[in-house]
């Protein structure tokens, strides 16, 4: 029911109060979150990049894996990330997720449902939406889940599936300042299947807002794997 409210809600929402663009404040038409100027302002990963973790690469022509990536035992199939976390971008994720602007998730929604115009998605048949859990204590302060209200904004936008099968059983410390090997081995055993949660023989798509290392993203994909999940994907707005 919250989710058919929602739309009739947030037009009321837009006719009291216009909208105005979340980088410079300038007034929008309905439906538009963000200015010409400002969309033009933001870099987009569309140039060569990981196949796997899609860092970027400048000077690359071919489908590459990255020397972080190669080798390495994964269990994440691979991440696409729409955005450079630089600027702007990491501004209105930073507002989003710390400030508690939740009317964020608009321009970071719809700048994450790009994802699916990546040709590394194109196999993949109504992926089933899982966002990266957060433990109750961090939830309780920041007051809501990021990851969660933009898998909420594409599963609508797509019409896909959304489940909350995984949980934070472990309140780690921030990984801000850790390298991959040192997220790693924060996050062992950060997380686990919710009692009764059934993964097996399914397709799923992790949704977070940055990936960084990529180690949160997966660390996840490992307990879907050894619960019986076929695959797991991830999508992003930003790479890191």
């Amino acid at each position: 029911m919250r989710s058919l409210l929602r739309p009739a809600f947030e037009t009321l929402v837009d006719l009291v109060y216009p909208p105005h663009c979340a980088g410079c404040g300038t007034a929008q038409p309905s439906g538009k979150w963000i200015c010409g100027k400002c969309e033009a302002a933001v870099r987009r990963l569309d140039g060569p990049k990981c196949a796997i973790c899609s860092r970027p690469f400048d000077g690359m022509l071919d489908t590459f894996a990255c020397p972080n990536c190669r080798g390495a035992e994964l269990h994440l199939d691979f991440a696409v990330a729409v955005m450079h976390s630089h600027g702007l971008v990491r501004d209105l994720i930073h507002r989003f997720k710390y400030g508690r602007e939740f009317h964020l998730r608009r321009v970071l929604g719809d700048w994450l449902v790009e994802s699916f115009e990546d040709s590394r998605l194109a196999a993949m048949e109504n992926p089933t939406l899982i966002p990266v859990p957060l433990h109750p204590a961090r939830q309780r302060e920041r007051r809501f889940n990021q990851s969660a209200a933009l898998a909420e904004w594409v599963a609508e936008s797509r019409g896909l599936r959304l489940e909350h099968p995984l949980r934070r059983r472990l309140h780690t410390v921030t990984q801000t300042h850790f390298d991959r090997r040192q997220r790693m081995r924060n996050l062992r055993d950060a997380f686990a299947l919710r009692h009764n949660a059934d993964v097996k023989d399914k397709s799923f798509l992790l949704v977070d807002d940055v990936l960084t290392t990529g180690s949160t993203l997966d660390e996840c994909a490992r307990v879907l794997l050894e619960g019986g999940a076929r695959s797991v994907r991830a999508i992003t707005v930003a790479r890191g």
